[in-house]
């Protein structure tokens, strides 16, 4: 695969490579336990526990492509975008525009 330079490419990379809908709701759950760790750590200021976010939102993500996708996490390859791209795939999900971006990437319906 080529080195892709912008992030608009690696968005489309990105959906491609999370085409299954059991990886994106993998990838849903682990983002939404990582943030609401991430605000409890804070709330609480319970700064020995701040790792357990990255935890709860790598672990989900990274199994899902192992187990269901079969292919490498693009957090190895693009670690920032990646990160921001989770974020952005949630945001999309949960204001109901994640079917769109699916189609404009090409990525096709699958059960």
């Amino acid at each position: 695969m080529r080195e892709i330079t912008t992030y608009a490419e690696f968005w489309t990379h990105y959906l491609r490579e999370h085409s299954h809908p059991a990886t994106r709701g993998w990838h849903y759950l682990g983002t939404a336990l990582a943030l609401l760790t991430l605000l409890l750590v804070i709330l609480k200021g319970a700064w020995l526990f701040l790792p357990l976010a990255f935890v709860c939102g790598y672990f989900f993500a990274w199994v899902s492509h192992g187990i269901i996708e079969k292919n490498k996490p693009a957090t190895f390859t693009y670690p920032l975008w990646s990160l921001c791209s989770d974020f952005k795939m949630l945001f999309c999900f949960l204001t109901g525009r994640m079917g769109t971006e699916l189609e404009k990437a090409g990525v096709t319906r699958r059960a």
